[in-house]
């Protein structure tokens, strides 16, 4: 069954529409999202409940309770609290090196489902936890099943995506991260009233539905046919999934493309090795850069940690969990307005307009901090909620920028040779600088106070300045032709070369042209 708009194959544009099956798959992935925005969310709420500090985590919760001149900022200061958050990013940082070559080997498939196995047994044993090395060894499997899941679904999507809806359909993966952050900023809201330790216990097992989900969509979702084509000698097999999810039986120009591409691939050896040759030096930066820049947003200090900044401008415990709610809101609506405008404005625009939008929030709520709240007290009500519409607008420009783009724009810049290579590392980048942000800031906000938000600011300006002058414009170009970007570029073609070829290949009369 198909539905939508037909797309025709003028303008380096493929033939085909949007299948259902193809929504469906691209949903079905994107539940990998879910799972990590739900983690991110939870923990952040979890480490802020009462009952959960005082089982593990006691010094915290008698520094917050009976330690009046302590600073607001350093109340949380624990890195043995901070572990317990950040213990899961290094897992996802040294799996998603394993789930590079069973992505390449076996296909994404494989990873969406090892992925999904690996976060229900660790989201099992974190709501069983008796002490904080059960509750790290939960979190550590559940960074296995966040390296897989994020180093195999935005390539599955990207693959699986037309050229002209890819960028909206890789969305969806951001659009399940925010999901998954208000879902759990929900959950955390109602489940604190909870008395005794069921509360937080709840709260940790519900991550085992989006999980059981997505381990059983991975055993019935279609291989890409990308992975066929590099995986089998049968183009036939890639043929008629791809007749299936284009919705007809016109696809010779796409199957030649993979073809063409997974004849490359299979010559190298060395995917990793590969990547750092002067090529690939576009793609590698960008591999490196982007993850890089996406974490020193500061977005992570929010997601982690809202419930937390909100107790340290004086809000209670109920309050500031709810409007942890309020972000998550706000950022899942306007990661669902960048699916709907990213493959009309394009990737750099959106990244322009998210950019100055976090810098001017930064800045203005540092201004506040530094003026109003001091190592004591809190905020007046009134200036608490002109922070969190601040933090909202923040949320907001990050969600349709640097957060969904940050995981569309590598997905969509690599040739198959070097793909999951590459994905592996914008993966292993973002996990390791998510874990340094996430075991640092704690810290960082007992030492710098209200400058946390200028640091961060500095850091959004530097990174607009670099997407506006160093990354080319991504929209609507096929997969396989996005070398051409590169080689058109004011800085990278002196790097790359100006290659000239005909993007348009003349179709050969090979065996799988006339097989029906």
């Amino acid at each position: 069954m198909a539905v939508g708009l037909a797309i025709t194959s003028e303008g380096g544009q493929y033939n085909g529409r949007v299948t259902l099956i193809l929504l469906l798959s691209c949903m079905m992935a994107a539940i990998g999202g879910i799972i990590f925005g739900y983690d991110l969310g939870i923990s952040g709420g979890v480490t802020s409940m009462e009952p959960f500090l005082r089982k593990f985590f006691p010094k915290v919760y008698t520094k917050m309770k009976e330690d009046t001149n302590i600073s607001n900022y350093c109340k949380f200061d624990s890195q043995l609290l901070t572990s317990f958050t950040s213990s899961l990013y290094i897992a996802g940082l040294i799996s998603s090196f394993f789930a590079s070559p069973v992505t390449r080997a076996f296909g994404r498939k494989p990873s969406i489902l090892i992925g999904g196995v690996a976060f229900l047994a660790g989201s099992t044993l974190g709501a069983a936890a008796l002490n904080v090395y059960m509750l790290i060894f939960g979190r550590v499997l559940l960074g296995v099943g966040v390296g897989f899941a994020n180093q195999s679904v935005p390539l599955y999507i990207s693959e699986m995506a037309l050229p002209k809806h890819r960028g909206a359909m890789n969305i969806g993966f951001q659009c399940g991260v925010g999901l998954g952050v208000l879902s759990a900023n929900v959950i955390n809201f109602g489940t604190e009233k909870i008395e005794g330790d069921w509360g937080w216990r709840i709260s940790l097992a519900l991550a085992a539905l989006p999980a059981s989900i997505l381990t059983i969509a991975a055993l019935l979702l279609p291989e890409t046919p990308n992975s066929l084509i590099q995986n089998s000698n049968d183009p036939l097999k890639a043929k008629t999934v791809l007749q299936r999810i284009r919705g007809t039986a016109d696809v010779l120009a796409e199957l030649d493309d993979l073809i063409e591409a997974s004849s490359i691939s299979k010559t190298i050896k060395h995917p990793f090795r590969k990547i750092t040759q002067r090529k690939y030096r576009p793609q590698l930066v960008m591999a490196i850069a982007i993850p890089f820049f996406q974490q020193v947003t500061g977005i992570n200090v929010i997601t982690f940690y809202a419930p937390i900044l909100f107790r340290t401008i004086g809000q209670g415990e109920s309050a500031a969990l709810m409007s942890a709610v309020v972000t998550g809101l706000v950022g899942t609506t306007a990661t669902f307005i960048s699916m709907l405008t990213v493959d009309k404005l394009g990737r750099k625009a959106l990244f322009m307009i998210g950019g100055i939008q976090m810098l001017a929030t930064q800045i203005t709520v540092g201004v506040i901090l530094a003026a109003l709240l001091g190592d004591h007290g809190g905020l007046s009500k009134g200036y608490a909620y002109l922070v969190l519409g601040l933090i909202c607008v923040y949320v907001a420009g990050f969600a349709w920028s640097w957060g969904p783009l940050g995981w569309l724009v590598p997905s969509e810049i690599f040739p198959l040779e070097i793909r999951s290579a590459g994905q592996s590392i914008t993966v292993a980048v973002g996990f390791l600088f998510t874990f340094i942000v996430a075991q640092s800031f704690l810290a960082m906000l007992c030492r710098f106070e209200s400058g946390i938000f200028f640091f961060f600011g500095a850091w959004v300006a530097l990174m607009t300045a670099f997407v506006y002058l160093f990354l080319p414009e991504t929209k609507n170009v096929p997969v396989e032709q996005m070398g051409k970007v590169w080689r058109e570029h004011w800085f990278w073609k002196s790097i790359v070369g100006e290659v000239d070829y005909d993007e348009k290949k003349a179709c050969t009369q090979l065996p799988w042209h006339n097989a029906k």
